[in-house]
């Protein structure tokens, strides 16, 4: 892995907590054609086998207080791209993602653009690809693409929106709103993503839960108030990811 800034142009951020089981395949992914040139790992205290397995793949761990909002501040600080990557511990990006990323990158104006990802479900059922056009719809129409889609932006960008701020839910929405619709493109590559919260919880229930909850944000309603409707977070991804 390079280790100077200026032999390389792309940081990965990739928050974790209790991420054993995925975090693997999510670091694995990153290593397609030599684009990433760091991976950090903010990890928010684990006590599984997620350092060992970061450490183990070559990225640099990184503690920050529990918290997607405060991870991924912290990932930003530490990085030194121009370029940043963020991506969930429960997320891998497929195939052909590099090349995407790399004319996303170089393509007139890329450094007032950030980019994301198709999302798709590792679950086979109609349901999910229902679900999957749902939020291709909300990220296109309404400029609202979630944290697990990733988000692929330049620190001139980042900073000059106030960067993600420390908040215990709605991160991501809270950074894509101060972005604008404007700023933000599909990159025309897929993210795989973990189908695993839709089982457990419903195809319809756990939409509704993100709807109520998304309401709520937009009303005003306190980010800690709302996190803890969730619960504590476990296994690789916070439950206060509303199902996301």
């Amino acid at each position: 892995m390079r280790t100077h800034q200026e032999h390389f142009s792309l940081s990965a951020v990739v928050p974790t907590l209790e991420a054993a089981e995925t975090l693997a395949a999510a670091l694995s992914a990153l290593g397609e054609r030599g684009l990433v040139g760091e991976v950090i790992v903010v990890d928010g205290g684990s006590r599984d086998e997620t350092l060992r397995i970061a450490r183990a793949a070559g990225a640099r761990v990184v503690e920050a207080p529990r918290g997607r909002g405060s991870q991924l501040a912290a990932g930003a600080q530490a990085a030194r791209a121009e370029w940043l990557l963020f991506l969930h511990a429960d997320c891998r990006l497929e195939a052909g993602w590099a090349e995407k990323a790399r004319a996303f990158m170089k393509a007139p104006g890329a450094a007032g653009r950030a980019g994301y990802f198709e999302l798709r479900l590792d679950d086979p059922r109609k349901a999910a690809r229902r679900l999957e056009r749902i939020v291709a719809w909300r990220s296109r129409l309404l400029g609202l693409p979630w944290g697990d889609q990733g988000l692929l932006i330049s620190r001139r960008l980042l900073e000059s929106v106030g960067g993600f701020r420390p908040l215990p839910v709605m991160e991501d929405v809270d950074l894509v709103r101060r972005l604008g619709r404007a700023r933000l493109a599909p990159i025309g590559a897929s993210i795989l993503a973990s189908a695993r919260r839709y089982r457990q919880g419903g195809y319809l229930r756990r939409p509704l839960r993100n709807l109520f909850c998304l309401a709520l944000y937009f009303l005003g309603a306190p980010a800690d108030r709302i996190a803890r409707m969730y619960g504590e977070p476990r296994e690789g991804s916070w439950r206060r990811d509303l199902g996301r």
